[in-house]
């Protein structure tokens, strides 16, 4: 009998991940409905598609096939997607955008308004993340990241530099105070690394996978540590203890898939980007500390 192509998502999903819970979850389905469907499919099928272990699902070489026509099917959809959108000739319809938590609360979130304004046709679906979306399979439209090496199947544009600092609390003192960590998860352990070098393990009071989390902590007197310039000169409660730090400075990069480059919405919402920051630079690259805010 023909499958399904939520079955085949299906079966791509717990191939992936192992297990049915975080693959029920990534689907929105319930843990019990993907188990019966799973069930349904192998005897839909007279086949096996994953040997049940203590560790977890392991795909058969019939389960390993259908995840990775599953990919290909998705990746044709995606695609199409894509060639549609960039039909598009005016502004208009949903724009996914991704983005950190930082950049959005400090950066992007004033943009919005002054973009729906100008654009009211497009929609924005705005996804907060620390994680890099794949935008080849459209998680995501436009990414606004802070990377070196932006992932080579993306183009986009270099819009500033961000500069990083060693930040305290105002009567913080650099010489032996307890530190706070990004961890290793955070641009892959650069930061870490940096905190290393300047305090034993012994000094370092918290790790942490988030800028906004590690901002937090400084402020709440946990450590000192680094912090994006644009954010920590912006806090009455922190002083610089540092200059910016040239082994920490990155890029702030708008990217998008090479199909979608074209697509009005998209070409409107990273011109419209790139100039609001364009007057940012300053501050983004640590030149001119903002006045301090509450």
């Amino acid at each position: 009998m023909p499958v399904a192509w939520d079955e085949f998502r299906l079966v791509r999903a717990v191939a992936e991940r192992g297990a049915l819970a975080p693959a029920a979850a990534h689907l929105g389905i319930n843990p019990s409905t993907a188990f019966r469907r799973l069930a349904a499919v192998e005897a839909a099928l007279g086949t096996r598609l994953f040997e049940r272990h203590r560790s977890g699902y392991v795909p058969t070489p019939a389960g390993e096939a259908m995840a990775a026509a599953a990919a290909r099917m998705e990746e044709e959809v995606a695609r199409f997607d894509r060639e549609v959108a960039d039909r598009a000739l005016t502004p208009s319809g949903t724009l996914r955008v991704t983005a950190a938590a930082t950049l959005v609360t400090d950066l992007l979130m004033p943009m919005l308004g002054r973009f729906r304004a100008r654009y009211p046709a497009v929609q924005v679906d705005l996804v907060v993340s620390e994680e890099a979306l794949n935008l080849s399979r459209r998680d995501a439209d436009v990414a606004l990241r802070a990377t070196r090496d932006p992932p080579p199947n993306l183009v986009g544009r270099r819009i500033a530099t961000i500069a990083w600092a060693v930040y305290g609390r105002v009567q913080a003192e650099a010489a032996d105070a307890a530190w706070v960590s990004p961890s290793e998860a955070v641009a892959g352990g650069l930061f870490a690394r940096f905190v290393a070098a300047r305090a034993g393990p012994e000094r370092v009071a918290l790790r942490i996978n988030t800028v906004q989390g590690l901002c937090e902590a400084i402020v709440e007197g946990v450590g000192i540590g680094p912090l994006p310039c644009y954010r920590g000169d912006r806090i009455a409660a922190l002083r610089r203890l540092s200059g910016p730090e040239p082994d920490l400075a990155g890029s702030l990069w708008l990217l998008t898939h090479p199909d979608l480059r074209h697509a009005a919405r998209v070409r409107a919402f990273m011109d419209h980007v790139a100039a609001e920051v364009a007057p940012l630079r300053p501050t983004l690259e640590g030149r001119r500390p903002e006045a301090p805010s509450a």
